[in-house]
């Protein structure tokens, strides 16, 4: 089979576990939106609001469930999950810029690190003392890998990214460009009026399968580690302090920001510009909404939300007014009864 497009039907069907309907010799060149697709694309449909794009494509072939397929009658990939066999069928369209296997002249390696088999490093990138990079880690350039780090195989690690020392990586991680890892956390106790630096003796422990999105910060910890499960997903521009612990298969979306000993729980959203205070803890199965702040533990699955929803600046200001009334009318509502 074929490990790049164009593919024929059968052999996209196979690839996806999918059943076929319709002419398995026809040729798919991308995979694209219902909205935007012409002949030779493949697109999907799993959401009914996009019935009318699923009417109105073009496209040569269409991803969708036994329940909708009777609503269309190109050739189509049927699949119990919609959405999961789009997101296999993406890895096969995806192009990976070429990069020559092997490790620049530029590279920067000390003598006691440990590289394992068909390692890449970039330009300029730097291994430090005892550093251990597993088999097929792919380093890019720029990248500083500081003492005593190691990296577990498969794991692929981008463009000017930190990685302090002693930190541990698991396998068949991504980190993306910009990422600092195991820098120090924030930590100070104040004396008469003056801040005095507390020592971080922890690292960070990171699982395997993990994705760290662009230009987010993961500190070490203050004395135990701060630790990513297995599974974890991380959106760009995150702030993760000190000590917090992440459960596993847990997504946190961009500019969420995790204040230090936070513990999240397994299988939650974090969903993007959430603020947690810290020493908070949060259950498994827990998701939190867009822009919320999490100032309190939660206990029990669910999904929370804080904060006010959009209205026009005119009726906000009238509402903080009355807001801001709250306690006086409770302590009349009161006083009354």
């Amino acid at each position: 089979m074929p490990n790049s497009p164009p593919f024929d039907l059968a052999t996209l069907a196979a690839l996806l576990d999918a059943e076929l309907v319709g002419d398995p010799s026809i040729k798919i060149n991308a995979l694209t939106t219902l909205k935007t697709a012409s002949s030779g694309d493949l697109s999907f449909y799993h959401n009914p609001r996009y019935y009318s794009d699923l009417s109105g494509t073009k496209a040569s072939a269409v991803i969708l469930s036994k329940s909708q397929a009777e609503n269309y009658s190109g050739n189509k990939l049927i699949s119990d999950n919609p959405y999961i066999c789009y997101a296999q069928a993406s890895h096969l369209f995806m192009l990976e810029p070429s990069q020559e296997k092997a490790i620049a002249t530029s590279a920067n390696i000390h003598s006691s690190a440990n590289l394992g088999n068909n390692i890449i490093l970039g330009e300029n990138v730097v291994i430090a003392e005892n550093a251990s990079l597993g088999n097929n880690v792919t380093v890019a350039a720029n990248t500083v890998i500081e003492a005593n780090v190691e990296i577990g195989e498969a794991s692929r690690i981008d463009s000017n990214v930190c990685i302090a020392h002693g930190v541990k990586i698991g396998k068949r991680a991504h980190i993306y460009a910009g990422v600092v890892i195991g820098s120090d956390g924030f930590g100070f106790a104040q004396e008469d009026g003056k801040y005095i630096k507390i020592a971080q003796l922890g690292s960070v422990i990171i699982g395997d399968d993990v994705e760290i999105g662009a230009n987010t910060c993961i500190d070490r910890g203050a004395l135990d580690d701060t630790v990513i499960g297995n599974g974890v997903k991380i959106d760009n521009q995150v702030q993760i302090a000190h000590n917090v612990d992440i459960g596993e298969d847990t997504v946190i979306c961009g500019c969420s920001a995790i204040a230090g000993s936070v513990k999240i729980g397994r299988n939650c959203v974090i969903a993007g510009a959430v603020g947690i205070i810290n020493h908070v803890e949060i259950a498994d199965r827990v998701t939190v909404t867009a822009m919320s702040l999490v100032n309190q533990s939660i206990k029990k699955p669910g999904s929370y939300s804080s904060g006010t929803g959009l209205s026009t600046t005119q009726e906000w200001k009238r509402n903080i007014v009355r807001f801001r009334q709250l306690d006086k009318l409770a302590k009349r509502s009161n006083q009354d009864n």
